[in-house]
């Protein structure tokens, strides 16, 4: 049986280069794209990021819909370090992830990562940061949780060239406490990011969000192909964007092929 993707980023590309051609040039706006091209920058957002992936389960019959709301909390700790709060709550709606699962739909599992940031770029022009990342059993059902707190280091290095920024970002997670009869966690993270953002504040961006599971010994290999406006809605500044992505790989019974990502970033400068 085969699926089609029922979000069109490829579409809603071609709305926001429309759009964008309507957006006079801003050097704010400018700055404001490239901050949220950097996970540790000093910049209050609030990303609302929708996911729809399908092809999920042993016969590639399920679908879910995964929203993340992700709070990205700048703080300062004196004139030479910032600490940087990123959350990541995600809102899931899914169906048929394997015979006889049925629907579920409600909150997964917290991952809170804090980053110490240096105010200043080293002097080749890197700007990094590293911290603790936290995961907590908060799904609402058995099917949507780990059922295990977990903890690890995170680490993130970029650059910012020009109109581009390139980088990665890294955490692993070990879990240490929780249901007894749950697997235990044991996975590492990592997005190595890439994106050229315009005079006009349009970003495109391409990402890889890399899972290894150690327990398993498999890997989720979802690549994102995004492009993202930002704007102002009456005295809201936010950023809109969406695109395509694609699993080079998969871990057991994950998604397979296409599928979509939108994203609504409510944005508070400073």
């Amino acid at each position: 049986m085969v699926k089609t993707v029922t979000l069109s980023g490829l579409g809603l590309s071609t709305s926001l280069l429309a759009f964008s051609s309507t957006v006079i040039a801003s050097p704010e706006n400018e700055e404001l794209a490239k901050k949220l091209s950097n996970p540790v920058a000093s910049l209050i957002s609030v990303p609302f990021q929708f996911n729809y992936d399908h092809n999920i389960g042993p016969g590639d019959h399920g679908d879910r819909y995964l929203t993340n709301i992700q709070p990205v909390v700048p703080m300062s700790i004196n004139e030479d370090w910032n600490l940087i709060s990123r959350t990541i709550l995600p809102v899931i709606s899914q169906d048929d992830i394997f015979p006889g699962a049925g629907s579920q739909f409600g909150i997964g599992d917290i991952v809170q990562s804090f980053f110490f940031s240096p105010v200043q770029p080293t002097k080749s022009g890197w700007i990094l940061g590293a911290g603790p990342v936290l995961l907590l059993p908060t799904g609402s059902d058995d099917l949507l949780t780990a059922d295990k707190w977990g903890a690890g280091p995170t680490a993130v290095a970029l650059r910012q060239d020009g109109q581009w920024t390139y980088g990665g970002l890294f955490n692993h997670i070990w879990s240490f406490a929780g249901e007894d009869d749950r697997p235990d966690v044991n996975t590492t993270f990592m997005q190595p990011f890439l994106s050229y953002t315009t005079k006009t504040a349009m970003s495109y961006t391409i990402n890889s969000e890399t899972t290894y599971n150690w327990e398993t010994e498999d890997w989720a290999v979802p690549v994102n192909f995004m492009v993202s406006q930002v704007a102002k809605i009456g005295d809201q500044t936010v950023s809109i964007g969406g695109g395509l992505r694609y699993h080079v790989a998969s871990s057991n019974g994950g998604p397979e092929g296409w599928g979509a990502r939108l994203i609504f970033t409510l944005i508070f400068p400073r």
